[in-house]
């Protein structure tokens, strides 16, 4: 029996608050008196988006507040996970959801298109402040008719999306938990130092099967010992801090030459049980970036099939616009190019074994590990 009082029974419409929910569907097409009947698909679809936008939100801002403790180890790092696998589930729901959406014509759609205008999807402050979360760099964020990205929003909403970056996206927190990670220098291993010799043995290797192969020629054994040498060469600008440090004041890398070192070994060493869940992070995050230009391409895809070249009803150049902040609103870049610094585990530089040992939870009840 339910108890009475501070738990009494509720209806499920009272809960849901459905009344209220279900009495937004305003078509304006109605209120015009040329009722088009898509016009309903457009808004419960676009609603969907923003209820999907406020969960996503809700998740990371969780995630950021337990990286904000400066203390994610084994003991919850594992929820942080579970929360990004949500985001990630939720992302692939809103790709799909456009299928359903592609299911009205672009002529359906020019039924009521006229009436939209000036309203636009660049107005959904729940989607910029997933960018910002996430850790959208403000400096490669398209321009909004040349003015800022926040321009269209009121006052008090254009604080909420500076708050964020002033209180640290996702981005900077993970870099920060990477700069964090205590097995890179060890007495008697210099994890770089070991990873340099290693790079260079391959290397070499490499060179000496070229050069030694009998199929090919002379002019591909130049052209693929200079491609080798290419790689050489991004070894070497990425193992050089210094090198590093500028191309990060190039706009060219965003994550710090220690947390880059970080990253890298948790890849070459995943295996390792302790890193089987900060492995497993840094892949979230990649993913989720992965799902966000998806998302982007798909909807210029949409927007190309419903309107063809149109201006968008915001006044953009539509799928042009739409294209090319899947091109260049990438966040987590970096963690992508570390799969160019990969080496065969057959070249990995052997750990000692007391570090082994610390990496395959050989420690006390009470001690953890920050990562």
């Amino acid at each position: 029996m339910t108890k009475k009082g501070k738990y009494s029974n509720v209806h499920y419409q009272n809960y849901l608050g459905l009344d209220a929910l279900l009495g937004t569907q305003v078509l304006r097409s109605v209120q015009l008196g040329k009722p088009a009947h898509e016009e309903m698909l457009f808004i419960i679809t676009h609603q969907v988006y923003e209820l999907w936008f406020k969960q996503i939100i809700h998740e990371l801002k969780s995630v950021i507040e337990m990286f904000a403790e400066e203390k994610l180890d084994e003991r919850n790092i594992g929820n942080v996970i579970a929360r990004l696998n949500r985001v990630e589930k939720v992302l692939q729901l809103l790709i799909d959801q456009i299928g359903v959406m592609e299911t009205m014509t672009p002529l359906d759609f020019l039924d009521f298109r006229e009436y939209l205008f000036p309203a636009s999807g660049f107005q959904s402050v729940q989607f910029r402040m997933i960018e910002s979360l996430l850790g959208l760099a403000e400096d490669q964020r398209m321009t909004y008719h040349n003015q800022k990205y926040s321009s269209v929003f009121p006052e008090d909403q254009q604080k909420e999306l500076a708050d964020i970056y002033a209180n640290g996206p996702l981005f900077e927190w993970v870099n920060k938990w990477l700069e964090r990670t205590p097995f890179l220098k060890t007495p008697g291993f210099d994890f770089i130092q070991k990873y340099k010799e290693a790079v260079q043995r391959m290397l070499e290797k490499e060179t000496l099967a070229i050069r030694a192969s009998d199929y090919l020629t002379t002019e591909d054994k130049e052209k693929r010992e200079a491609r080798l040498g290419s790689t050489d060469s991004y070894f070497k600008a990425i193992l050089s801090e210094e090198n590093h440090n500028q191309l990060i004041k190039e706009g060219k890398k965003r994550l710090s030459y220690k947390a880059t070192v970080a990253a890298l070994f948790i890849n070459l060493y995943r295996d390792e049980p302790i890193l089987h869940l900060p492995f497993q992070l840094l892949t979230n995050l990649v993913d989720i970036d992965d799902l966000m230009t998806s998302w982007r391409y798909r909807h210029a895809q949409m927007v190309m099939r419903m309107l063809g070249n149109k201006i968008g009803t915001g006044g953009s150049s539509g799928h042009q616009y739409l294209n090319k902040t899947a091109e260049r609103h990438k966040i987590f870049a970096d963690f992508h190019t570390i799969s160019t610094l990969l080496i065969p585990r057959s070249q990995l530089p052997e750990l000692p074994t007391a570090l082994k040992q610390q990496l395959s939870y050989h420690f006390t009840q009470t001690q953890h590990h920050d990562l």
